[in-house]
C-alpha cells in the first residue's frame, strides 16, 4: 500500500511552534474522526514540545522543527523531525508520576499509537508515531 503524503511544514525550534503544529495537523487530520484527531494532536504536541526542550533544534536560534504527515487507507504516520542531541536519546520513563510537570510524552505515545519508534539519519533525528485512523475495538 502505498503512502500519499498530506503535508509538510518546517517551524522554528521554539515552544511557540507547538500550537502551530498542532493547528496545522488539525487542519490536514480533519477527516480522520474526532477520538482519533484528538490522541493524534496530543501526541504531536507531544513530540514537538520534546523537540524543542530536549534536541539541538530548541537549542540553536536557527534550529527547526519538521513535522511530516501520511495517510495510509487505515492509518495515519506522523513524523517529527528535529536536530537530535549528542547527549539525549528519546526514551520512555518507566515511573511515570501523574502529578509531575513533564515525563509523560513519550508514554503517552507508546500508549496512543498504534506503533512508534525513533532513529536518526541524515536530515536529524526523526520520531514517529502511527495511529489507526479506527479507534481499537
Amino acid at each position: 500500500m502505498a503512502s500519499e503524503m498530506l503535508g509538510h511544514v518546517a517551524l522554528p525550534g521554539d515552544v511557540a511552534s507547538v500550537p502551530q503544529a498542532r493547528l496545522y495537523v488539525r487542519d490536514l487530520l480533519s477527516a480522520v474522526g474526532p477520538s482519533r484527531l484528538e490522541d493524534a494532536l496530543l501526541l504531536v504536541t507531544e513530540l514537538v514540545t520534546n523537540s524543542v526542550r530536549h534536541s539541538d533544534s530548541g537549542r540553536r536560534p536557527d534550529g527547526q522543527v519538521a513535522v511530516v504527515v501520511t495517510e495510509r487507507p487505515e492509518m495515519v504516520h506522523v513524523d517529527v523531525i528535529d536536530q537530535g542531541s549528542a547527549s539525549r536519546t528519546p526514551r520512555v520513563h518507566q515511573d511515570v508520576d501523574t502529578d509531575s510537570g513533564g515525563g509523560r510524552g513519550l508514554w503517552l505515545v507508546r500508549e496512543l499509537a498504534s506503533a512508534w519508534g525513533w532513529h536518526d539519519d541524515p536530515v536529524g533525528r526523526v520520531v514517529w508515531f502511527q495511529m489507526a485512523k479506527q479507534p481499537p475495538a
